[in-house]
């Protein structure tokens, strides 16, 4: 039941970005392959990573990974930004545009955590909030994610 109820929302959550997407294919606005948009998510996932970061996050060689960075940032997508500790390392920084792209499924994240918020008691929405963190901190510790405020 619980395996059933999680994969409905993700899948929700899913469903809904790509709908979006092929909306985007409509009026010629989605310049992003699959791939590319799977490295996108990862790239802001992890916080400004370099791109050795990014590359063994993925499990794919460094020069693989340039590759990829390089025709996102062709794309507009992503920028490089020099360490301020190490001026040998970039950073890879996520563009407005990509930012503008991204809502597209983070809108809708708010609306539905809206929606939490106004269907449930306070309590219950703490508590909610507790759980995911659980999970997400204790029960995944596969995935380290920069911790967001």
């Amino acid at each position: 039941m619980l395996e059933q109820a999680f994969n409905q929302v993700y899948t929700k959550f899913k469903l809904h970005f790509y709908r979006s997407i092929f909306g985007r294919f409509q009026k010629r606005e989605a310049s992003l392959t699959t791939v590319e948009t799977f490295c996108m998510e990862i790239i802001m996932a992890l916080g400004k990573p370099t791109v050795n970061e990014f590359s063994s996050f993925v499990g794919i060689s460094a020069p693989n990974a340039a590759y990829k960075i390089n025709n996102l940032i062709q794309k507009g997508y992503v920028r490089k930004e020099q360490s301020e500790t190490d001026k040998r390392e970039y950073h890879l920084v996520v563009t407005q545009k990509y930012i503008d792209y991204y809502n597209i499924s983070y809108g809708y994240l708010s609306t539905v955590m809206d929606r939490i918020k106004a269907r449930f008691p306070a309590e219950d929405v703490a508590k909610i909030e507790e759980m995911l963190d659980i999970i997400s901190d204790e029960l995944m510790p596969e995935i380290p994610l920069p911790k967001h405020t």
